[in-house]
């Protein structure tokens, strides 16, 4: 079966009526949960996560994938509108969009924004369609020596990348380690760190931990941070539609944005920070009113809008290909999958076509949803902006309370959703990353059993992660991304120094 026959056929599951509706809750929450400030995808795929010992896999990542195209686009209403960017993708956003909303125009920034995330959003799904199965075809001459190196990868590339500092991030990743290992090992049948507790035998519960960090940590943190006071929302007066010199100053910012976010995206230390700066800096380069940046330049909006959808796209492809997440909304999608039972990778294009396919073809569908629904229910979403904050934390504490309980039945679980709370929050607050310890929790286990299958492979040699090619090419990135930065930053200190 060619791409082009797998994706009509996953066409034909996603305008199934059931799943179709899904698809659009999953728009529809996601926009809502991205114009809420503080509340992010990796928040509310968490949330639902119990949600899957009950419905289809296939409807339950249609939700999910709607999800999270709708947070990347309805962040924009907060990041222009209050100047309270929800993610750290946002921020580029902000500097010009609110800018553009104080002089009047926040109509036309939302509007640049939502179609540049529509145009971003379907030329990354079509570069995820015919790319995935190339990087498929690569993947599967990996063996378990590959694997173990990948799985290094992924996590010093999570670690070092995501969070202001490099050993918040170790830490963080070793905390994630440490938990993965909670549980009866598999070769010998021990149990290990479960301190005699009968609960503790099948390890921890990878729900349980999201929700009680992504949830009830998070709205511990905004709750607390909240005590300054809410941010001003801009009134949206006039005209919601682009006037046509706005359209001949966004199209080429969203063709440029597009195509610095899905590579960037896809690579494992990417993320969508990085291109949306570059597609910042790329258009006040380019643009013929430089002068208008910092004032409110429909560039500066367009550009890292659409840079930010596509990094979105681009996110997924390591996920869907090589089972490796680059973000936290990825990390928890990952757990969503072994929830199912399902492992990602280069099999699951041959194990579970059906499902990524359908997948995939939910994100052409849920960006059309997407683009009707930001553009003439704007109106509303400002409105949203007005719900109190107080509120909003309480109900995220009581609904995850209720959604553990209701998945296990256990207060053991209700007691370890708190105290994952109380980790979160306190990780949140002392500026530690939140991402590593989830990727290490997941992948961490994955890693144990390649080691230990590549060792018995190469009864024992070491040598084999180094004498296989890849293995050692991937290792060498690896180590690549632990000295590079520190490097970089040494040889700027000693040039600012001048000398003796």
């Amino acid at each position: 079966m060619t791409t082009f026959d797998a994706l009509l056929a996953g066409f034909g599951t996603a305008l199934q009526p059931a799943i179709l509706l899904y698809g659009f809750a999953g728009c529809l929450i996601g926009t809502l949960v991205g114009v809420l400030p503080g509340i992010g995808p990796a928040l509310t795929v968490a949330l639902l996560l119990p949600l899957t010992f009950k419905v289809p896999a296939e409807a339950m990542f249609v939700l999910f994938a709607g999800i999270y195209y709708g947070a990347m686009y309805g962040g924009s209403t907060t990041t222009i509108l209050l100047n309270t960017p929800g993610e750290s993708a946002s921020v580029v956003t902000s500097l010009e969009g609110n800018r553009m909303a104080r002089k009047g125009r926040a109509g036309q920034a939302l509007a640049t924004a939502a179609i540049g995330s529509f145009v971003a959003g379907t030329i990354g799904t079509v570069a995820l369609t015919f790319f995935s199965p190339l990087i498929v075809d690569i993947a599967l001459a990996f063996g378990p020596a590959e694997y173990a190196a990948l799985m290094v990868l992924a996590l010093v590339a999570v670690s070092s990348v995501l969070g202001n500092s490099e050993l918040r991030g170790l830490i963080a990743l070793a905390l994630g380690l440490l938990l993965g290992f909670v549980g009866i090992d598999l070769q010998s049948g021990q149990p290990r760190f479960t301190f005699g507790s009968a609960e503790l035998m099948d390890g921890i519960e990878v729900t349980v931990m999201l929700v009680g960090i992504f949830a009830v940590g998070e709205a511990l943190f905004l709750a607390w941070q909240g005590r300054n006071g809410d941010g001003e929302v801009m009134r949206l007066s006039g005209s919601l539609w682009m006037s046509r010199q706005d359209w001949q100053r966004s199209w080429k910012p969203w063709l440029r944005g597009s195509a610095y976010g899905f590579p960037i995206g896809a690579l494992p230390a990417g993320g969508a920070e990085l291109p949306t700066l570059l597609s910042y800096y790329t258009e006040k380069k380019l643009s013929r009113h430089p002068e208008e940046f910092g004032d409110g330049a429909i560039e500066g909006v367009a550009g890292p809008e659409a840079a930010n959808n596509a990094a979105a796209a681009g996110v997924l492809m390591p996920l869907l290909t090589l089972g490796i997440p680059t973000s936290a909304t990825a990390a928890v999608i990952l757990s969503a999958f072994q929830s199912y039972g399902i492992q990602p990778g280069p099999l699951l294009f041959s194990t579970q076509s059906g499902l990524v396919w359908t997948l995939i073809a939910s994100l052409y569908i849920g960006n059309v949803i997407l683009l009707l629904l930001n553009l003439p229910l704007v109106r509303l979403w400002v409105l949203l902006l007005k719900i109190p904050r107080r509120w909003l934390y309480a109900g995220i504490v009581v609904i995850s309370t209720v959604a553990v309980y209701g998945a296990s039945n256990s207060l053991f679980d209700v007691g370890l959703l708190f105290a994952f709370g109380f980790v979160g929050f306190a990780m949140r607050r002392l500026d530690f990353p939140t991402a590593p310890i989830i990727v290490g929790l997941i992948l961490g286990p994955l890693l144990e059993q390649s080691l230990r299958q590549a060792l018995v492979i190469s009864q024992g040699e070491w040598s084999t992660f180094f004498t296989r090619p890849i293995s050692a090419t991937v290792l060498v990135i690896a180590i690549t991304l632990m000295v590079l930065p520190k490097t970089i930053t040494r040889l700027r200190k000693r040039a600012r120094v001048p000398p003796g």
